[in-house]
C-alpha cells in the first residue's frame, strides 16, 4: 500500500502465515456479539458491582464512565494494530514485531495467565447459579458440589469450543440475547418501583451527584473503584483473537472490538444507574454495599425486583439463568482467545509446537483447546483446595494482568504507527490526521492510563490488610504480603523464568527468526542472517 492511501496503515500489512483455522467463518455481528459475551456483563456485574459500590458509593455510575475511557482508547489500538497485522496471537505477535520477542512472549503470558485465572471464578459462578436455578440452594453452598459443577462447565465449554468457531458463535447469540433482555427487563422494572407510588424502603432517585467524580473520597478509592470497573469491561479483545476466522480480518475484528466497548458502557450504565436506584448504596439489607450481598448482587436483586410469586417468580428464576448462561458464555470465550494466542505463540516457535496443531475436520486449536481447559481445571481444584478466599483475591488480582498487556498493546499501537505518521508528514499523505489520533495518540494515552493503574494498584494490594488473604514470608515472620499482589503478580512473573527456560531449549523465536522485529519505518520486518 503506498504512502498516498486513506488507509491509517501506511507501509502495508505484516504477512501472517496461514495457521489451518477455518477463515471467513464469521461476520461483524458474530463478531461483536463473540467480543461482548466474553466479558459477560450479566456475571461482571453480580460479581463486581457490590465491590464497586461499597468503594465509591453514589459515584459509581461515573466510575462505570471513566473505566470505559481506556477501554475504549486501547480497542482502538487493537483496531490500528489488527489492520497491520490480523494474527490471532494479537498482544504477543504485535510486541514480538513492534518491540521485540521478549516483550511478545510476556504479553502472550499476560493473556494466558489472566484467562487461567478468571476461569476459577467463572466456574464457580456457573457451578453455584447452577444449583439455585433447581432450587438446591444447600447443595449450591456446598464448596465440593459446587466445585464438581464447575469443573463439569468447563469441560462442557472446552468442548463446544473444540467442534467449531461456527457452533461457538450461534451459541453465544443465543445466550447473549436472552443476557440482554433480562437485564433491560430488570432495569426497566427497577425504575419503574422506585418512580411509582409505593417506592421500596431505601431506594433514591437519580441524582447528577452521581456522575460527579469530584465527590469520590480520595485518588486511592477513585482507583480502586476504577480497577474494580477495568476487570467488568475486560474481555472485548476476543473479537479480535478470532480474526483469522473472520471475513475480512483486517477491517471486521477491530470494529467489533470498538462497538463491543460501546455497547458494554450501554449496558453497564443502565444496570447501574437502575439497581443502585432500587437498591439503595447503604451496607445492611438489600443495599449494593451490603458485604452479604457484594459477591453476587443480581441473585438477591432479582427476587426484590420481580417478586416470589407467579410471573415474579419465573423472571427471578429467568434471572438466575441468565448470569449462569452469561459465565458459561464467558467460559467458552475465555477459552477461544487463550487457545489462539498459545496457537500462534507455538507456530512462531515461541512454546512447544504440539499447541499449534489444528484439527483437520473441525479446523479449531486442538492441542491448546484442551490444554486450557486442563489447565483451567487444575488452577481452579487447586484454589479451592487451598482456600475459598484464594478464589476471591483472584477477582481484584486479575485487574493486574489485564492493565498490563491492555496497556502494553496500546502503547505497542503508538510505536508502530508514529513512524509512519511522521513519513505521512513529510509526504503529505492523507489519512494522517486519522491515522495520528485513532492509532498514536489515543491508544497511548488508553495504555499509560492503564500503567498508571497497574503501578498504583501494586502499591494498594501490597498490603497485608487488602483482600481476603494474605502471606506470611518464611524468611521474614513480621513480613506479610496481600494475597490479591501475590496472586496477580506473581501468576506474570512466573512467565520470565518460563520464557527464559524455553530461550535455551528452542532460541529460534527469540533470535527474531520465525517472527522479526520490525526495522523499517513502513512497519516492514527483516529476517536476520542466521549464518552470522
Amino acid at each position: 500500500m503506498s504512502a498516498t492511501s486513506t488507509e491509517p496503515d501506511v507501509g502495508g500489512r505484516a504477512a501472517s502465515a496461514d495457521k489451518g483455522l477455518k477463515s471467513d467463518a464469521l461476520g461483524l455481528i458474530s463478531s461483536i456479539v463473540i467480543g461482548t459475551a466474553s466479558v459477560a456483563p450479566a456475571y461482571s456485574l453480580a460479581a463486581t458491582l457490590g465491590f464497586v459500590v461499597a468503594a465509591v458509593g453514589l459515584q459509581s455510575p461515573i466510575i462505570m464512565l471513566l473505566a470505559f475511557v481506556p477501554m475504549l482508547l486501547v480497542a482502538f489500538g487493537y483496531q490500528g494494530l489488527n489492520e497491520y497485522d490480523p494474527d490471532c496471537g494479537t498482544t504477543f505477535t504485535w510486541g514480538a514485531r513492534v518491540f521485540g520477542p521478549k516483550s511478545g512472549w510476556l504479553g502472550g503470558w499476560a493473556i494466558i495467565a489472566a484467562d487461567v485465572i478468571v476461569m476459577a471464578n467463572l466456574a464457580q459462578i456457573a457451578g453455584g447459579y447452577g444449583f439455585q436455578l433447581v432450587g438446591a440452594n444447600g447443595v449450591a453452598n456446598s464448596a465440593g458440589w459446587t466445585e464438581v459443577a464447575g469443573i463439569v462447565w468447563i469441560v462442557l465449554m472446552t468442548a463446544i469450543c473444540y467442534v467449531g468457531i461456527e457452533v461457538s458463535a450461534w451459541l453465544q447469540k443465543v445466550l447473549l440475547t436472552v443476557e440482554v433482555i433480562m437485564l433491560a427487563v430488570l432495569s426497566v422494572t427497577a425504575l419503574v418501583k422506585v418512580y411509582g407510588s409505593n417506592p421500596p424502603p431505601g431506594s433514591i432517585h437519580v441524582a447528577a451527584s452521581w456522575f460527579n467524580p469530584l465527590d469520590i473520597a480520595s485518588f486511592s478509592t477513585l482507583t480502586q473503584g476504577l480497577l474494580l470497573a477495568v476487570f467488568i469491561y475486560w474481555g472485548w479483545d476476543t473479537a479480535v483473537s478470532i480474526n483469522e476466522e473472520t471475513k475480512d480480518k483486517a477491517k471486521t475484528p477491530g470494529r467489533a472490538a470498538v462497538l463491543s466497548t460501546v455497547l458494554l458502557l450501554v449496558i453497564y450504565g443502565v444496570v447501574t444507574i437502575s439497581s443502585q436506584a432500587f437498591a439503595g448504596v447503604g451496607a445492611k439489607g438489600l443495599g449494593l454495599a451490603n458485604p452479604a450481598n457484594s459477591g453476587d448482587v443480581l441473585s438477591g436483586l432479582g427476587g426484590a425486583v420481580f417478586g416470589s410469586v407467579g410471573l415474579g417468580w419465573f423472571l427471578s428464576k429467568l434471572l438466575v439463568l441468565m448470569v449462569l448462561t452469561s459465565a458459561s458464555a464467558s467460559t467458552q470465550t475465555t477459552i477461544m482467545p487463550t487457545a489462539r494466542t498459545a496457537l500462534s505463540m507455538a507456530s512462531h516457535q515461541a512454546i512447544p509446537r504440539g499447541f499449534a496443531r489444528v484439527h483437520p475436520r473441525f479446523r479449531t486449536p486442538s492441542w491448546s483447546t484442551v490444554a486450557m481447559g486442563l489447565a483451567s481445571i487444575a488452577f481452579y481444584a487447586a484454589l479451592i483446595k487451598i482456600s475459598g478466599n484464594v478464589l476471591k483475591d483472584t477477582i481484584g488480582s486479575l485487574g493486574l494482568a489485564i492493565a498490563f498487556y491492555y496497556g502494553l498493546t496500546g502503547i505497542e499501537c503508538f510505536w508502530h504507527y508514529l513512524p509512519q505518521v511522521r513519513a505521512a508528514g513529510r509526504t503529505g499523505a492523507r489519512g494522517r490526521q486519522r491515522m495520528l489520533w485513532l492509532y498514536c495518540i489515543m491508544p497511548l494515552i488508553g495504555g499509560l492510563i492503564l500503567w498508571t493503574f497497574f503501578g498504583y494498584a501494586c502499591h494498594i494490594y501490597w498490603s497485608p490488610s487488602y483482600g481476603a488473604t494474605h502471606w506470611d514470608m518464611p524468611f521474614a515472620p513480621h513480613w506479610s504480603i496481600g494475597g490479591v499482589f501475590l496472586t496477580g503478580i506473581g501468576a506474570l512473573v512466573l512467565g520470565i523464568p518460563l520464557m527464559y527456560i524455553y530461550r535455551l531449549v528452542r532460541p529460534a523465536y527469540f533470535r527474531g527468526e520465525t517472527l522479526p522485529k520490525e526495522t523499517a519505518v513502513d512497519g516492514t520486518a527483516v529476517v536476520p542472517d542466521t549464518a552470522a
